[in-house]
């Protein structure tokens, strides 16, 4: 399943992941706001990360 994963994907997965474990710790520090903003930030990456493949996709 990782060979089909291109390095533009590999990049959206690690910024989701980071973004995730980054709202994470903010959540635990008490941060709950500044928490629950980046944790947002989560689908949204995912979200790009469709789209791109999708135009991928669509260009072939």
């Amino acid at each position: 399943m990782l060979k089909q994963l291109t390095k533009t994907d590999m990049i959206m997965l690690f910024l989701a992941f980071l973004s995730l474990i980054f709202a994470e710790l903010s959540w635990f520090k008490g941060e709950k706001e500044s928490a629950i903003f980046v944790g947002l930030w989560v689908p949204s990456i995912l979200g790009f990360a469709i789209y791109f493949k999708l135009l991928k996709i669509d260009k072939k």
